[in-house]
């Protein structure tokens, strides 16, 4: 028996309307992008919303509109993906890292320390689906201490006031923290619809605004379109109708836009979401639970508290007191029994491409002693019962002989 890790759901309402979008004539931005655009903002209860080709992009292009550029400082865990750092160079600025907490989201207890003069954007990251504290967030931005730091050097920045929370949502849709859903809870979201994501749409992502009463965010969502469109004035929907050919290009701009191909398959998804997707992942981390929850040295993650759910994106178990070079042992002899599993992530001090920062991974020990004993289980629609059980057998097996 095989077991991949994670692989989409495809089937013949995804094919169908897929077919459906290429028998249309639109291909490319279109009408089922811009119907997508209108679903996800109902479903998320946020103000507006961009389809993007990434929630890379959609990072990328809020820390533009913001203003962030060369001698700015933005702060994000030290346990991340890459491309949430990635960004932040890309304008110029300097990442800040901070340490994690033992749910692997950023410990907002340590942000006030690494907060400067020069701190223009926080960027906490839900891990695995599980939203991070925001309301603690807030907390830490409203005080006088922290407002006094803040110093803008952009339109955007002084309309905000404030540092800007801008959520590394790539996991989280579906997720919800004190009775609001993801995409609301930061000024800016940003989910991925990549491939290995819950709501896939083979590359995908869609921004979320929710910025404070002084900003527009339906102008706001149409200044991104324009950033995302090699800064042109109007889409190919726009320029389509009579006599709209013309346009301009208003500032030197970027091409991340979403076609209608993407988009249909996001439609499909996001219509049963809630009521199958997110159903069965659920199912999944349950079983998991209940053939783990005995085993002493597994480290069951947490996906729901009295104020979070998570939306079940990564099963992130740990092996207590397991080393790195035993986690990866046990990995090889998971994977010797045909059972495919990751880790998720390496930390960003350990990355080439980071150590010019001079970052150490010793001034993490929250996140550098949660990567040794990570490992990510399979988490895909289709998965059977039987292969569950294969799982944690290959897994069991595993840990016996090498801990």
């Amino acid at each position: 028996m095989r077991v991949p890790f994670s692989p989409p759901r495809m089937d013949k309402k995804m094919a169908d309307a897929v077919l459906d979008t290429l028998y249309s004539g639109w291909i490319t931005t279109g009408p089922k992008t811009k119907k997508l655009e209108e679903e996800l903002t109902k479903y998320t209860g946020g103000k507006a919303t961009v389809c993007l080709n990434s929630a890379t992009a959609g990072l990328e292009l809020a820390l533009r509109w913001l203003g962030v550029k060369e001698g700015d400082e933005v702060i994000l865990p030290a346990y991340t993906y890459c491309a949430t750092a990635n960004v932040v160079m890309h304008c110029g600025a300097t990442p800040v890292l901070v340490d994690v907490g033992d749910d692997f989201n950023i410990d907002v207890s340590k942000i006030e320390a690494a907060i400067t003069r020069k701190t223009k954007v926080i960027m906490p990251v839900d891990i695995a689906g599980m939203p991070v504290d925001y309301d603690e967030l807030r907390e830490l931005l409203a005080k006088p201490a922290v407002r006094e730091l803040f110093h803008p050097n952009s339109e955007q920045q002084i309309k905000l006031g404030r540092i800007m929370v801008l959520a590394d949502a790539a996991h989280s849709i579906g997720a919800n923290y004190k009775g609001r859903n993801s995409g609301t809870l930061a000024d800016i979201s940003s989910f991925s619809f990549h491939a290995v994501k819950n709501l896939p749409t083979a590359e995908g992502g869609a921004v979320i605004f929710n910025l404070p009463e002084q900003f527009d965010c339906l102008a706001v969502q149409k200044q991104f379109k324009v950033k995302s469109l090699h800064g042109q004035s109007k889409d190919a929907l726009e320029k389509s109708k009579a006599g709209g050919w013309r346009y301009d290009i208003t500032e030197p701009g970027y091409k991340c836009n979403m076609t209608d191909i993407n988009a249909a398959l996001g439609l499909v998804e996001l219509e049963r979401y809630d009521s199958d997707m997110l159903v069965k992942r659920k199912s999944v981390f349950d079983k998991y639970n209940a053939l783990l929850e005995k085993h002493e040295w597994a480290n069951i993650p947490v996906y729901k508290t009295e104020e979070k759910q998570s939306c079940f994106h990564i099963y992130m178990l740990r092996i207590n007191n397991a080393t790195e070079d035993q986690r990866d042992r046990i990995i090889d002899k998971i994977s010797a029994e045909k059972v495919a599993v990751n880790v998720h992530f390496q930390p960003l001090p350990l990355m080439t491409a980071y150590k010019e920062f001079d970052f150490k991974m010793e001034d993490y020990p929250v996140a550098w002693n949660n990567y040794q004993q990570e490992i990510s289980l399979p988490v895909f629609y289709d998965i059977t019962d039987e292969q569950i059980g294969w799982v944690i057998d290959a897994l069991v097996k595993a840990v016996e002989e090498v801990m």
